[in-house]
């Protein structure tokens, strides 16, 4: 009789940020657009891989092995383990993106504050804010896509992962990883993007009524959904539609 396999339920990919990224092409020199482009391409995968799992009746976490230790054989293993693994592969790959993509960001808000001052110090006047609703003057993606409001923040619970990535009650909601006002489908691909992108943080862009000209301030949150936080969801918000 042969040894309990115990860790059957492990999937065989290399520990480390081995990422197939870093052996096809230099994450360092893609655009934002292409940045967005293979994170989109991802997200897909992990998505198509999740149903894989779920029409085995399994996650990431079930065990494969009967309680003594032995191979359930209920389950098509070999495919389980190949599934998860892709899965974990796929998520190094995904964080290595969103690291340069948060890297973007930050680096386009630090440009927009050197012009401004730039601007200041050189005695450029520039007009003051005007009150506008986001519905008229959206921002443009990277893509040229205007990002209109399509959803708004309700509610956001103490301590959740909405908190900690700064939403608010009344944050409206101009995208939300890769759902916009085109392709939210009444909220429901808002839902899919939160359930295939756990423990993986996504971007957020929202439009916020600022102090005290009431004018809307536009704001990119890295909200991660997760489990175990002290409430309900992987979110702890309540979005509704416009």
């Amino acid at each position: 009789m042969g040894m309990p396999m115990d860790d059957i339920h492990a999937p065989t990919v290399p520990s480390g940020p081995t990422s197939r990224l870093g052996g096809e092409r230099d994450i360092s020199k893609l655009s934002m657009n292409e940045l967005f482009k293979a994170k989109e391409q991802i997200e897909e995968e992990l998505k198509m891989l999740s149903e894989i799992l779920q029409s085995h009746g399994v996650n990431m976490e079930t065990p494969l092995t009967t309680f003594d230790g032995y191979p359930r054989d209920d389950l098509d293993i070999a495919q389980i383990r190949t599934t998860r693994a892709r899965i974990i592969y796929l998520r190094n790959d995904h964080k290595a993106i969103m690291a340069k993509v948060e890297q973007g960001v930050h680096a386009y808000f630090a440009d927009i504050r050197n012009r401004d001052t730039c601007d200041k110090s050189t005695g450029d006047q520039q007009p003051p804010p005007t009150t506008h609703d986001a519905t008229e003057e959206a921002p443009v993606d990277q893509s040229g896509l205007v990002e209109t409001p399509f959803a708004k923040v309700s509610s956001v619970a103490d301590g959740s992962p909405a908190a900690q990535a700064g939403m608010k009650v009344g944050d409206k909601i101009r995208s939300f990883g890769t759902v916009n006002w085109m392709n939210h489908e009444n909220l429901r691909k808002i839902s899919e993007v939160v359930q295939s992108n756990e423990g993986m943080p996504l971007i957020v862009k929202v439009a916020r009524s600022g102090e005290p000209s009431q004018a809307l301030v536009n704001h990119t949150l890295q909200l991660t959904p997760r489990r175990n936080w002290g409430g309900r969801g992987l979110l702890g918000c309540h979005l509704v539609p416009l």
